[in-house]
């Protein structure tokens, strides 16, 4: 199945959520940017307040694209072990790469909240979000943020990954909801009609509604 764009992969996902309406302890959370749009809808359906987790991935210096692991709020760092057996001094190549996406991330965090607070995670339940997950470094350096945060249970939803990640990030989260598992996956945007880029300014406007939100 293919999805029109990332806001029916939302209101699908939400469906498979329902448990969690209405409830005070739950939050969502949004992995900027293409996050957001699944989040959004997500939030409105379990009318729950929303916010993001800003997480970077690690880009191989020589192969960006390649994902060599992530980092999370909290000074989570988490490295692919694959790539660490096969690539002789990985950490230290990965020195630049971290600082620089350390400031990035920095950088996101303050723009976005458009100096708000992140919304308190200890002792709440946190539905982390994004528009679909490849390696699952992302998502693995987010879940490990929000359990040094103190979150009483993490929830990992997602439109589409292949089962392996999901197989991995199970062992790591709660409890995931995936819709979709194939096995031939080539790129998160190949399961979407429509899968435009997300600004920065996008971002800040989806998140302004719920600026008032609960804590």
């Amino acid at each position: 199945m293919v999805y029109a764009d990332r806001q029916e992969a939302g209101r699908e996902l939400a469906a498979l959520l329902s448990e969690f309406s209405g409830r005070d302890d739950v939050i969502v959370l949004a992995l900027p940017r293409g996050g957001l749009p699944v989040a959004k809808e997500i939030a409105k359906a379990l009318t729950a307040p929303l916010d993001v987790l800003v997480v970077r991935k690690l880009g191989v210096p020589w192969q960006p694209e390649l994902a060599a692991g992530a980092i999370a709020p909290g000074g989570v760092v988490v490295l692919n072990r694959e790539l660490q057996a096969e690539i002789a001094g990985l950490n230290t190549m990965l020195e630049p790469v971290v600082a620089r996406e350390r400031a990035e991330l920095q950088r996101r965090e303050a723009l976005y909240r458009t100096n708000r607070p992140p919304l308190e995670v200890r002792g709440r339940t946190a539905i982390v979000v994004d528009d679909g997950i490849a390696t699952g470094a992302t998502m693995e350096a987010a879940v490990l943020a929000l359990r040094a945060l103190h979150a009483s249970s993490v929830v990992i939803a997602v439109p589409v990954a292949p089962p392996n990640t999901i197989q991995r990030l199970t062992r790591l989260a709660d409890r995931v909801v995936c819709l979709q598992q194939p096995f031939s996956f080539f790129a998160v945007s190949q399961w979407y009609a429509e899968f435009p880029q997300v600004s920065d300014a996008q971002v800040i406007a989806m998140l302004a509604p719920e600026a008032k939100a609960p804590a």
